[in-house]
Order: structure tokens, then C-alpha cells, then sequence
């Protein structure tokens, strides 16, 4: 057997130069070497470091061999040796025994419910499960990476110094959990860590080949030897007579001065340091060779340049950089995260034009991936985001959060429309008839105040209610027994997580039931479902011998326990179309690529904060420096800064804050302005993207002016509704013509409206019950009136230590104004109402008098409680708050049953606000009354005969100066279209 990887003479360490497909530079090379062959093309073993890596090395070769059949190469990722993958099977070791009875590895979620309880062991911190959990997994990862580097917690007693303040030395006595307690739970489960057992694993192999070479060729390619184990394998393959080592993107061009000055965030730092642990010289490296047309533009200088270190940088002056080392090249600046979505979704939708061509977005920034994928989805195109969605967003597993929400809850009334308004939710009926159920439930029962917690609060809410009929009755009684299982649970002081989660999953499956589909097939079908499925399943599995935890904290704790999992699909996706993240990104490449998110704090992201050691700490335990993590991100921009075709964007503004760009563009906008070159900019993408945004047309939005038919307006006002008519006719439109009413916000607290009932309760049963005001007792009575008035509402914090206190002050003002009145003027009626036609116009005016007192000489007074603001002498005056003018001449015409027709001669605001002072009353002016009364009736008569024309329309707020203060109608209306400007006038 002959070929490149035989003939090849010193040390087998080669590179593949950053623009050219790595995958595909292998392929060719083997396929030309061994092609002819497939049994021998079947015994090269090519380790590579991901197992998408692995994927596109076998696209490579597909590729290579036309999309016939092959047997393909051996392709494992470095990472994931094991016993049972066939590396080790002829392991010359000896202690093979101990290699092939290594203890499992411990599953991820039985490893940090098992920290966690060690965590909520400790006597001095009394977390909570799901804070326990979240700590877990951060002790997790400690746990991770100190193996990984080959470290030892014993180290941990000598890490503090006194230098140090005191509070690490807290940390550290908290790891003595990983130091003295972890191993012995880790015996005691038959388990291993599973970054100590890859290490095991990978040195085993790494002992193994070097004491007997496998036969076959092997090639490391793309691995940059981050880990330990790693290198050391590595290192061996190196040695090895068949055996090559291929790096990704090695600079062998930069200048000898700047090689020797990379720091931690320089790209190449990696790889110096991998050829370092190998014992090769940079100049001993050679250039795998790239077949022509898979070699890509040669960015190497302008590469080069960019990263070059600070001390060395004086060299921008004269760079030699041109034009065409630009080619390809563009760049986008976006006003917002959603532009810059928007601008990458049409880049890749503009890519699909061209047959067989390929794009990818390459980014760190989630957010702007989901964002960009549902871009493509408006034009039906589904797209494989590499990093996959949060298990917890998918509408499974929201289904069963909202389940979980709802019970720890009471069933509250948002927790609850949450879940019976998911499209999982059916109950064993059909979905559409479930949800109009559970609208016509939220219309007459869980609007308003909240009732009284569980579903025996909600139904006896229901039953206080006649107006729905028994078929919304009897769909509640079935929906509580399907939920009565779980809901149960919540009532104890501690249940087993175990228990939790089967009567979880229980009442998810039966309140996904439909009419016609089993709740398990509707539940764990599609990938977010088989995902979820496995996920309930391991947790079960690995929380069986877990003590009871309180119910209430369960939702938070299964949340926690999904964070970090995620649900990649399986098929459905465009083949020519990826979203990668910058490790996946590794050894792939498209015709086109976008380079996503270039800000700071994205890519390169900020350095990890570590929760349990500071720098000094990590330098003296053996930790590497956070800045390695930059120094990757640079070698992944590099990489892909090489593309044939590149699109690096980012948004000027994220989140509404602005941001700095990356690091790295700015360094390319120094070493373009040192060559005096500019960079292209992809300005069609935002003229596209504000089209996509942009309306057909703009037209003018005139104020709504509606002119229904006469038998269609109203019959029937109130005063207080004269008031609206003058200041909003709009309103009495849509409320009296349009029968339309604002909804009670859920779960709403009492608010300004219903303090002003409370209040006015209290006063007018004490007024009817006619107790002196001097009475001794009357103050007790009041407020004992006042609590009967205030009943649950006392049950709020609120109203209990604001309100009530305010009410007590308002008590003994008013009983205090009372002994003053009492020689001159009686009570005669108190929450009355009357009515009166009005002349000539076919409408009945109604009204509802706080108070009517009778004077010494006959005539009437009207008073008028009010616990918010008073209406000014000109509103009163003009007609926009007519209540006491037309009540007096209501009065006076004897409207009011029990008051005999007088004369009005005083007209009074109590203002009622419980501060300093309590109150206050404003008397209309006396000698104007009169005139008032009377034009208010005139007034009356003129706008009713008005309205009664059809050809009047109902305008909304004709008269600016008079806008009122809260408008229930202003978003039907569409206000804030028309007064912004532009609007026509009205018709």
C-alpha cells in the first residue's frame, strides 16, 4: 500500500491553510491515494473533533466518490473513545483489565441531583432544590474541567494564601463537597466522572498505539489539542509510521518576532502550543495538499495582519495589502438586532437562487440564530441551527411547565388561560371546542378579582355564577378530577420527586387527550416530544432515591433541571442552508458565509466569570487563564474570515442599548486604513430589508366618525355619560351602539374604582341608618361598616396598610362635618336613583344621587362623594361633567323617589382622599347654581336632539382641551394613529 501518508518522511504533522476545506482535502487526498482500493480505503482510522466533524468528513467523501457507495474510512471523534468503539479492541496494555472494566460514566442529571443533595446537605447555606440544582451544575462543570487539565482537589488545602480575602477561603471549604464527599458518592454509585473517564479512555489508546501501531493509516485532522489527553494523543499519532497529524489553519508565514509574542488571545496560540507538546518546529510543518479548486482565496496576509500581537503592530504602516486581498470580502452595520436578522435571512434566501450553492451562518449569538431562523421560516424555508432549540421552549415541554405553573399556583387565573390556551391542551374534546370552553370560563369566572386558591375556589366562583349554563359547569367538574391527581400533590409539605414527575407526566397526557387522539401520541410525538420523553424518562431514573421536596418549589426545579438541554431535528431541513455555532463551525464550509453577532461580549463573548476561584486562584490551582476561550473564538473567526465568500454583520444597537464592535473588525478597520483600502458594504440587504418592513402604501388615518341609523342609537344615559358624550361621543358608541365592554383584568387587585365603592358603602349605610353623629359610638359604627364594605379586599397588603388607614381618617372627618350639618340640614335620600325623559327627544335620562340633603328653608342640597379627582368650575360649567347640575334638575322635577320637588340650592364635591387633611368639600359657586342648572338642561336637550340625527356622527375626543383621563376605547379607535399626525379630518 503506497500513497502520500507513506511516502512522507520526519515528523507527520501538516497543515490545511484557513479558507480551504479541511474535510475536503483529507477526502481528496485519501480517495486519490486509496481510492482504488475500497477495502484499503476501509482501514484508515481519521479521529477529527466533533462528530459534526465526522459528518462532513463522510459528505467529503461522498462528494469524492460521486455519491456511490463507499467504505468510508474509520471516522471517530478524538473525544468520544470507548471500549466499545473498536480503537482499543487490540490494546496491547498491561492492565487491559483495568481499561475494559472502567465503572460507566455517571449520567448527567444523576451527577448534579446528587451534588445538589450534597449541597442542600450543608447546614450553612439551606437552599432551596431548584438553586441547589442550578449550583450543582456549575460544581459540575468545576468537576469537569479540573480533570480535564489533569487536576487534583487535593491541591484545594493549599490554594488560600493570606494574601487572599476571607471569603475564599468560605469557597474552598465549600469544595472540600468535590474534594472528600464526591468521590465516595461517586464509589458508592459504581460511576465515574465522564471527562476522567475520556482522559482514562484517550491515554489508554494513546499507550495503547504506542506500544503496538495499528495497522492501518491514521490522521488527526482539525484538533488543536485544547485537552490534555488529547495532545498526548496527538503526540503519538505524530510518531507513528502511518500516522499524520493535520492542523487547521497554522500561520507559517508570520514574521519570527510576532510568533514569539502570542499571548492567550491570539488565534495561533493554541497551535503553538499543541506544536510545543509535539516537539515540532513551526518551519518543520508542511502544507497538506489542497487539490486545485479547493484551495479558496488566499486571505493569509490580511489574516495575518488582523491578528497580529500588539507589540508587533507598528508593521500596519506597510502591510502590502491590496485589493484583491478584499475580494469576497463585505461587511454590514445593522440599526437593530432585528435588521441584522433580517439582512442574514436574506442572504442566505438569495443564495438558494444559484443551483447546488451553499450558505451558513456562523455566530455565539442564540438569540440572533432563533431570530434569523424564523426569517427564513416566512418563506417556508426550515433551517438546521447546529446548537438546536432549549428543550424548555418547545411547546412540549411548555405544556407541561404551564402544568406545573398552575398547580404550584392555586390555579391561579393567568396560570391557568396559560394552559388551557396551549395547543396541547384538549381535555378529550376537540381542540377548538376546548378553547371556546375555556374563553367562555375566562369570561365568566376568572376575570376580575382572583378567587380563592384550588379549583374548589374556582368552582364555587362558578356556581355563585347563573348566566353560563350547566355545560360550562360540568366541563370544569371534569377538568378539576383529571387535574386532582397532581394538584393533590401540592397540598403536602414534601413529595418525592419521583412522585412529581409520574403524576406530572400523568395529567399531561390526559389533558392532551382530543376526542380522537391518545394524550401520549399528541404529547411525545415530533422531536420536542421524543426529546422530552427521554429527558422525563432519565430523570425518573436518576432522582428514584431522592428525598421529598416541597411541592411548591417543583416548577422552578424541573425548569432548572431542563436548562442545558436542547432538541435538534432530525430531518426537514434545508441541505444547502445551516446555522453553525463557532465550535460546530470547525472543519465545515459553505460557498457563502456569514459571520453573525461581530460585537463584543458575543464573539469574541466576555470571559467566563468563574464562581469559584479568582485569577490568582485559577494560576495557582492549574487552571488555564479565561482568555484561552478568546484565543479559540479568534482561531474561529480566522478560520472562517478565509471563506470564499464572507458576510461579517453585526447591529449598532441590541436590546435598545448600543454596542462595540468586535475586537477583531476593529483591527481590520486599522490595518484597511493603514493600506488606505475600504471594505465593501452590502448596502442592497438594507434597502431590502426596510422594502421587506415597508407597507405598499401609507395612507392617512382620519379619526373614526361613525353615523349609525337612529333606531340603533342609544336610548337610555346615565349623567355621568353626558359628561362622555361631550367630551368622547366615540365612547357611548362603541359602548351603547356597539353593546362592547372593557374586560376585567385577571387577577386584579381592588383598585381606584373599587376603593370609591367600598367607601361610598360604608357612608351611605351609616347616612341610612340615621345614628347621630354625635353618637359616642357612631365612629365604631362607621368603621365597622367601612370593614363589611372592604371584606376580602382587607385580605390584600395593600389595601390593608394604605387604604384602611386613609379610611379611618376619613371616618372621623366625615362624622366630624356631619355634627356640624346636623342643626341645619337632614338627609332625605342616599344612593338614589331616578330617571326623567327628556323632552322632545326620545332618550331617558338616569341617574344614581350619592346624596340628597334637605336645608332648614326647604330647598335641596346635592352632594356628590368622590374619592378621586374634582371636576373644575369650567367643566362643570361647559357641560364636561354636567352629574350635579342635571341630578339638581332631576331633583327639582322630582325625579328622585322620596325627595319632593325643590328647588337646588347648593351643589357640593366631598373630596374623600384620607390624607392630610382627610377631605374637603368644594360648593359650586351659589349665585351661579341657578344658571348652571339651567343650562345644563338646555345644554342637555341640544346635544341629545343632535345626536339624534343620523346624520350626526360619533366622534372620538372632538374637543382637545377636553381629553379624557382614561379612555377604555382609545385602542378601538386607533388614537394613536390619528393624532400623531397626518389624519385627515373627520367626515
Amino acid at each position: 500500500m503506497g500513497g502520500f501518508i507513506d511516502s512522507a518522511a520526519g515528523p507527520r504533522v501538516f497543515t490545511v491553510a484557513a479558507g480551504a476545506s479541511l474535510a475536503d482535502a483529507v477526502a481528496a487526498a485519501l480517495w486519490r491515494d486509496y481510492g482504488d482500493d475500497p477495502l484499503t480505503l476501509g482501514e484508515v482510522t481519521v479521529l477529527l473533533p466533533t462528530r459534526r466533524a465526522c459528518h462532513a468528513m463522510a459528505d467529503a467523501f461522498l462528494r469524492q466518490a460521486g455519491g456511490t457507495p463507499i467504505l468510508a474510512p474509520r471516522l471517530q471523534p478524538i473525544g468520544d473513545v470507548d471500549v466499545e468503539g473498536g480503537l482499543l479492541e487490540a490494546a496491547d496494555l498491561p492492565s487491559v483489565d483495568a481499561v475494559f472494566d472502567l465503572p460507566p460514566a455517571i449520567g448527567p442529571l444523576r451527577r448534579q441531583l446528587l451534588l445538589a443533595r450534597l449541597i442542600m446537605a450543608r447546614g450553612d447555606l439551606a437552599l432551596p432544590p431548584d438553586q441547589a440544582v442550578a449550583l450543582a451544575a456549575e460544581l459540575a462543570r468545576l468537576i469537569d474541567r479540573t480533570q480535564t487539565e489533569r487536576l487534583g482537589f487535593d491541591r484545594l488545602a493549599d490554594l488560600v494564601p493570606e494574601a487572599l480575602a476571607a471569603h475564599w477561603q468560605l469557597t474552598v471549604d465549600f469544595l472540600a463537597i468535590v474534594s472528600d464527599l464526591w468521590p465516595r458518592i461517586l464509589a458508592d454509585e459504581g460511576a465515574m466522572d465522564p471527562a476522567a473517564r475520556r482522559d482514562r479512555l484517550v491515554s489508554a489508546l494513546a499507550d495503547s498505539w504506542r506500544r503496538r501501531p495499528p495497522p492501518g493509516p491514521v490522521i488527526a485532522a482539525g484538533s488543536t489539542g485544547s485537552i490534555p489527553a488529547t495532545a498526548d494523543l496527538l503526540s503519538v499519532i505524530a510518531g507513528l509510521d502511518r500516522g499524520v497529524v493535520i492542523l487547521p489553519g497554522l500561520d507559517r508565514t508570520m514574521d519570527a518576532e510576532s510568533w514569539a509574542a502570542i499571548d492567550e488571545t491570539h488565534p495561533q496560540s493554541g497551535l503553538k502550543r499543541l506544536l510545543a507538546h509535539l516537539g515540532v518546529d513551526r518551519d518543520q510543518v508542511a502544507d497538506w495538499p489542497v487539490p486545485v479548486g479547493l484551495d479558496g482565496p488566499d486571505r493569509s496576509r490580511l489574516v495575518t495582519e488582523i491578528m497580529r500581537p500588539a507589540a508587533t503592530t507598528d508593521a500596519w504602516r506597510a502591510t502590502g495589502l491590496t485589493a484583491r486581498d478584499l475580494a469576497g470580502l463585505s461587511r454590514i452595520d445593522c440599526a437593530t438586532e432585528r435588521q441584522e436578522a433580517l439582512a442574514i435571512a436574506l442572504t442566505m434566501r438569495q443564495a438558494l437562487e444559484e443551483e447546488g450553492r451553499t450558505c451558513a451562518l456562523i455566530t455565539a449569538d442564540r438569540s440572533l440564530a432563533r431570530r434569523v431562523a424564523a426569517a427564513l421560516r416566512h418563506w417556508g424555508v426550515e433551517v438546521d441551527d447546529s446548537a438546536g432549540r432549549p428543550l424548555s421552549q418547545t411547546p412540549a415541554a411548555l405544556f407541561l411547565r404551564l402544568i406545573a405553573d398552575s398547580a404550584a399556583d392555586g390555579v391561579g387565573p393567568v396560570s391557568l388561560l396559560s394552559l388551557l390556551k396551549h395547543p396541547l391542551a384538549a381535555g378529550g374534546l376537540a381542540p377548538a371546542a376546548f378553547r371556546s370552553l375555556a374563553r367562555r370560563l375566562e369570561t365568566a369566572t376568572l376575570r376580575g378579582p382572583r378567587p380563592a386558591p384550588g379549583w374548589a375556589g374556582l368552582s364555587r366562583l362558578l356556581d355563585r355564577d347563573d348566566g353560563d349554563g350547566e355545560g360550562l359547569r360540568a366541563w370544569v367538574t371534569d377538568l378539576g378530577s383529571a387535574l386532582q391527581p397532581f394538584l393533590a400533590l401540592f397540598d403536602g409539605p414534601g413529595v418525592a420527586p419521583t412522585d412529581l414527575v409520574a403524576a406530572h407526566v400523568a395529567v399531561a397526557e390526559a389533558l392532551a387527550a382530543t376526542d380522537r387522539d391518545d394524550g401520549a401520541e399528541r404529547l411525545w410525538r415530533g422531536d420536542d416530544g421524543e426529546r422530552l420523553a427521554a429527558f422525563l424518562a432519565e430523570l425518573m431514573e436518576a432522582s428514584a432515591d431522592l428525598p421529598p421536596m416541597p411541592p411548591a418549589r417543583y416548577p422552578a426545579w424541573l425548569e432548572a433541571m431542563m436548562a442545558g438541554q436542547v432538541v435538534r431535528p432530525r430531518f426537514g431541513t434545508h441541505p444547502r442552508l445551516s446555522i453553525w455555532g463557532t465550535l460546530e463551525a470547525r472543519l465545515q464550509s459553505a460557498d457563502v458565509l456569514v459571520l453573525g453577532g461581530l460585537n463584543e461580549g458575543s464573539w469574541p463573548g466576555d470571559p467566563a466569570v468563574d464562581p469559584w476561584m479568582s485569577r490568582p486562584m485559577r494560576a495557582r490551582f492549574g487552571l488555564p487563564a479565561p482568555e484561552r476561550r478568546t484565543g479559540l473564538a479568534a482561531h474561529d473567526f480566522a478560520q472562517a474570515l478565509a471563506a470564499p465568500t464572507v458576510l461579517m454583520t453585526r447591529a449598532m444597537r441590541v436590546d435598545g442599548a448600543p454596542t462595540v464592535p468586535s475586537r477583531w473588525l476593529l483591527r481590520l478597520e486599522a490595518v484597511l486604513e493603514g493600506a488606505g483600502l475600504r471594505l465593501d458594504a452590502a448596502a442592497p440587504l438594507q434597502d431590502w430589508a426596510d422594502t421587506l418592513d415597508a407597507p405598499a402604501a401609507v395612507r392617512p388615518c382620519a379619526p373614526p366618525a361613525p353615523k349609525p341609523p337612529a333606531s340603533a342609537r342609544p336610548q337610555r344615559l346615565s349623567v355621568t355619560q353626558i359628561g362622555t358624550l361631550m367630551a368622547n361621543p366615540y365612547a357611548i358608541y362603541a359602548a351603547g351602539v356597539l353593546r362592547l365592554r372593557p374586560l376585567d383584568p385577571l387577577e386584579a387587585s381592588p383598585g381606584a374604582a373599587e376603593r370609591g365603592q367600598f367607601i361610598h358603602a360604608a357612608l351611605n349605610r351609616f347616612v341610612r341608618e340615621r345614628m347621630a353623629p354625635g353618637d359616642p359610638a357612631a365612629l365604631q359604627r362607621l368603621l365597622a361598616y367601612g370593614r363589611e364594605a372592604f371584606g376580602d379586599a382587607l385580605a390584600y397588603p395593600a389595601v390593608a396598610a394604605f387604604w384602611w388607614p386613609r379610611f379611618e381618617r376619613i371616618a372621623a372627618w366625615f362624622l366630624e362635618r356631619e355634627r356640624e350639618r346636623t342643626p341645619t340640614t337632614r338627609p332625605l335620600a342616599t344612593e338614589v336613583a331616578g330617571e326623567i325623559t327628556v323632552p322632545s327627544v326620545p332618550v331617558t335620562l338616569v341617574a344614581r344621587a350619592d346624596r340628597i340633603d334637605q336645608r332648614d328653608g326647604g330647598d335641596l342640597e346635592i352632594i356628590d362623594y368622590k374619592t378621586g379627582a374634582v371636576p373644575s368650575d369650567p367643566q362643570v360649567e361647559f357641560g364636561f361633567a354636567p352629574q350635579l347640575p342635571l341630578e339638581a334638575a332631576m331633583a327639582a322635577a322630582g325625579a328622585f323617589p322620596g325627595v319632593p320637588p325643590q328647588a337646588v340650592a347648593e351643589l357640593a364635591y366631598w373630596k374623600l382622599s384620607g390624607g392630610d387633611p382627610p377631605g374637603t368639600i368644594k360648593r359650586l359657586p351659589a349665585d351661579r347654581v341657578g344658571d348652571w342648572i339651567y343650562g345644563a338642561w338646555t345644554g342637555l336637550r341640544e346635544v341629545l336632539s343632535r345626536f339624534a340625527d343620523p346624520a350626526t356622527p360619533y366622534l372620538c375626543r372632538p374637543t382637545p382641551a377636553y381629553i379624557p383621563r382614561f379612555d377604555d376605547y382609545a385602542h378601538l379607535a386607533r388614537v394613536q394613529e390619528w393624532s400623531a399626525g397626518g389624519g385627515g379630518d373627520p367626515p
